[in-house]
C-alpha cells in the first residue's frame, strides 16, 4: 500500500503544481527536502550511536533479559510469536516506555533495536510481520503520559495553563493506541493481508539469544553496588534541592522543568550505572553498539529521502491547503476550527512543519484559547506516523509493509478525533 501512496501523492503533487503555477516551489521542494532527508538521517548517526551503545551496555549486563521476563509476559499477549526472552520483547518495552515517558530522543533508537531483533524472526526479510505492524501501530499512536516538549512550549508562548493538555492527551492517545492496536489485529485476519504474512520462525530457530546473558567475564566487585546506592543517594538530594529551590515558581513549570530536563540524563546513568554494578566493561560496550548504531543510521538515508521528498512535494504543491479546504466542511460539524485543521493534516506527515504550524497557530490565537489546547493536544497525542515508518522499516530494509499503513493512519485519525472531542468538552 505504501508504494502506491508514494505513486499518487507524487504524480497528484505534481499535477496541481502545474495547475497553480508552483512548479518552482515544487522542484526547490523536491531538492531541498532530499537534502534536508541526507542531513536529518546524519544527525541521527550520534544520537542512535551513543543509544545503542547504551543497548548493548544493558544486553551485557542482563539488563534486557531481566526486562523480558519481568514484564514480557503482559506484553507477549499482544505479540504471541515473538519469544519472551527474545532481545525484541526487551526493546519493545524500553522503546514504549521512553515514548510514554515523552523520551523521543531515546525513544528511536530502541524502537530501531527492536526491529532488527523483531526481523531476526522474520521468515521473509522484506516483508512486514504481524509483530513489527502492531509495534508500529502502537509507536504511531505515541501514547503519552509526559508531553514534555509541548508543555515547555506552551509556557515559552505564554500559557498560563501550560499542563492544561495533560489529561486531554492523555485520553486522545490512549484512544489512538486502543484503535491502532485493533486495526493491527483484526487488519491482520484479512484474507489479503492473511495470505502475505511471512511463515513463523520454528521454534528451535528462535531459541533464547545467548547475548541476553552477562558475559561470563564480567568483572563485579561488592564495593560497586554500595557506590552505585551513594550515587542515587546524591542525585535524589540534588533533585530535592533543585526542586526546593524552584518552589516560588508555579507547579507546572517545576514539573516541566523535572521531566525535560531530568529524565533522559537520569536513563543514561541508570544504564550506566547497572552495567557498571554488574562488572560490565561499559566503554568497550558503548563502543561496539555505537558501531552497530552508526551502520544503522547509513542504511535509512534511502527511506527517508524517498519519504520526506514526497511529503515535500505535497506540502509545495498546495495539497495541504486543497484538502483543508476540502475538508473544513466536514470538520466544522464534528467541533474543529478550520485553523487547526492544517495542523491536523501535517501531524502525520511530518514533525518539524507540525510543531511550526502548532507555534504559529498558538502565537496567533493563544495558548489557552480553544484552538490552542486543540493544535497541543494533536501533537502530544499522536506521532509523525511516515517519518516513523521510513525509519523503522528503513532499518531492516521492509519493502513490504502490508496492513502497516491503514493500521497507523486509523490510530492518527482516532487521535485526532479523541483530542477533538475531549477539548471541546472541556474547554469548548
Amino acid at each position: 500500500m505504501l508504494n502506491g501512496l508514494i505513486v499518487i501523492v507524487a504524480l497528484t503533487s505534481v499535477l496541481l503544481a502545474a495547475f497553480a503555477g508552483q512548479m518552482s516551489a515544487l522542484t526547490d521542494s523536491i531538492v531541498s527536502s532530499a537534502r534536508g532527508a541526507v542531513d536529518l538521517a546524519i544527525g541521527l548517526i550520534g544520537l542512535m550511536a551513543f543509544f545503542l551503545g547504551l543497548m548493548r551496555v544493558a544486553e551485557d549486563a542482563g539488563l534486557l533479559r531481566h526486562l523480558a521476563r519481568l514484564i514480557g509476559p503482559v506484553l507477549q499477549r499482544f505479540f504471541p510469536a515473538v519469544p519472551i526472552d527474545s532481545p525484541a520483547m526487551s526493546a519493545m518495552i524500553l522503546n514504549i516506555s521512553s515514548n510514554m515517558l515523552g523520551l523521543g530522543n531515546a525513544a528511536t533508537p530502541f524502537g530501531i533495536k527492536a526491529m532488527e531483533e523483531l526481523d531476526k524472526i522474520n521468515s521473509k526479510h522484506g516483508t512486514a510481520t504481524n509483530a513489527m505492524v502492531l509495534f508500529l501501530a502502537i509507536n504511531t499512536s505515541a501514547l503519552a503520559i509526559l508531553p514534555s516538549g509541548v508543555v515547555s512550549l506552551r509556557a515559552s508562548v505564554g500559557s498560563q495553563d501550560a499542563m492544561g493538555i495533560f489529561i486531554p492527551t492523555w485520553f486522545a492517545s490512549g484512544c489512538a493506541t486502543l484503535v491502532g492496536i485493533t486495526a493491527a489485529l483484526l487488519l491482520s485476519r484479512l484474507r489479503i493481508y492473511r495470505s502475505t504474512e511471512p511463515e513463523p520462525v520454528p521454534a528451535h530457530t528462535v531459541a533464547e539469544t545467548p547475548e541476553l546473558d552477562a558475559p561470563a567475564t564480567l568483572d563485579k566487585k561488592p564495593g560497586r553496588r554500595w557506590m552505585g546506592r551513594l550515587f542515587w543517594l546524591v542525585l535524589a538530594g540534588l533533585l530535592a534541592r533543585f526542586i526546593w529551590e524552584s518552589r516560588t515558581e508555579a507547579t507546572a513549570d517545576v514539573i516541566t522543568d523535572v521531566t525535560s530536563t531530568w529524565m533522559l540524563p537520569t536513563l543514561v546513568a541508570t544504564l550506566i550505572l547497572y552495567g557498571w554494578v554488574r562488572g560490565v566493561r561499559v566503554y568497550d560496550s558503548l563502543v561496539e553498539g555505537a558501531k552497530q548504531g552508526f551502520q544503522v543510521a547509513l542504511r535509512i538515508i534511502p527511506y527517508l529521502v524517498a519519504i520526506l521528498v514526497v511529503v515535500g512535494m505535497f506540502r509545495a504543491s498546495g495539497g495541504i491547503e486543497l484538502l483543508t479546504l476540502v475538508l473544513s466542511p466536514l470538520t466544522d460539524l464534528i467541533g474543529m476550527p478550520a485553523e487547526a485543521l492544517p495542523m491536523a493534516l501535517l501531524r502525520p506527515l511530518t514533525g518539524q512543519g507540525a510543531f511550526g504550524v502548532m507555534a504559529e497557530i498558538m502565537t496567533v490565537h493563544g495558548a489557552d484559547s480553544l484552538i490552542g489546547y486543540m493544535v497541543s493536544t494533536f501533537q502530544g497525542s499522536t506521532e509523525t506516523t511516515f517519518y516513523t515508518l521510513a525509519v523503522y522499516y528503513g532499518a531492516v530494509g521492509i519493502r513490504e509493509t502490508r496492513h502497516t499503513v491503514p493500521a497507523c493512519l486509523l490510530a492518527d485519525a482516532a487521535g485526532l478525533l479523541g483530542a477533538v472531542f475531549i477539548i471541546n468538552l472541556m474547554f469548548g
